[in-house]
């Protein structure tokens, strides 16, 4: 367990689809924020405009909603930051724009840990997510250097930032975990503002809490989240 993981002042979530955070790494972030204090910023890649089976959905009325949606779920724990970069969902690249886009944000908002997906992660099938992980740790290096996009330095508008740890969710190789028996109901409470997503079924709440109960009982504790912690300093 991270006892001695020290609450950082800033963090970040980086990651594909409004709601992908809330499953990821929401309870750790709102016990940082609830006894740390930390300042929290979401980027968000895309607005999931294609996460729907209803026929009469337009993608324009879909990303209204999920960032509404992904409004509310942060507010629920005490985000203050949200950057929408409105990818096209379902067709994130990997590519030096993307990179740059989120060095940019990181170069802005200088946090000091950074959560996104395991890009690693065994079997991992939403190409947006593999893309998400990937695209988060090449920014979080970009960041750091002055040579990488130098443009968003001239005029010290931003200024190069060395992020000092990323924590992965949705890995199965995690080294790390924290106790969220604390802020598992704000978790829940974010996750069904999810509506267009996962509606309000007592299912969710039910496998969320089996969930991190399941995590926790290594550790003896009520419920807890795993990550795979990268050192970068």
């Amino acid at each position: 367990m991270a006892e001695a993981f020290a609450i950082p002042k800033r963090a970040m979530a980086i990651f594909a689809h409004p709601d992908d955070v809330d499953f990821g790494c929401t309870g750790t972030l709102a016990t940082w924020i609830a006894h740390g204090g930390t300042h929290v910023t979401y980027c968000v890649l895309t607005s999931g405009q294609k996460g729907t089976h209803d026929q009469k959905m337009t993608p324009e009325r879909m990303a209204e909603t999920r960032e509404r949606e992904q409004h509310a779920a942060g507010e629920a724990i005490g985000v203050k930051h949200f950057v929408f970069l409105r990818h096209q969902d379902g067709e994130l690249e990997r590519t030096m724009a993307l990179r740059g886009e989120v060095c940019g944000v990181i170069r802005e908002h200088q946090p000091d840990v950074v959560f996104t997906n395991d890009p690693w992660g065994h079997y991992q099938m939403h190409p947006d997510h593999r893309v998400a992980g990937w695209s988060a740790l090449d920014g979080i290096i970009a960041a750091r250097d002055h040579l990488f996009f130098p443009e968003q330095l001239r005029g010290g508008r931003l200024k190069r930032h060395r992020v000092g740890r990323a924590l992965l969710f949705g890995t199965r190789d995690a080294n790390i975990w924290f106790d969220i028996s604390g802020t598992i109901d704000r978790k829940i409470r974010a996750l069904h503002s999810h509506v267009s997503q996962v509606g309000r079924p007592p299912e969710l709440e039910k496998r969320m809490r089996t969930w991190a109960k399941t995590i926790g009982s290594a550790w003896n504790v009520p419920a807890a989240e795993a990550f795979r912690l990268i050192e970068l300093t």
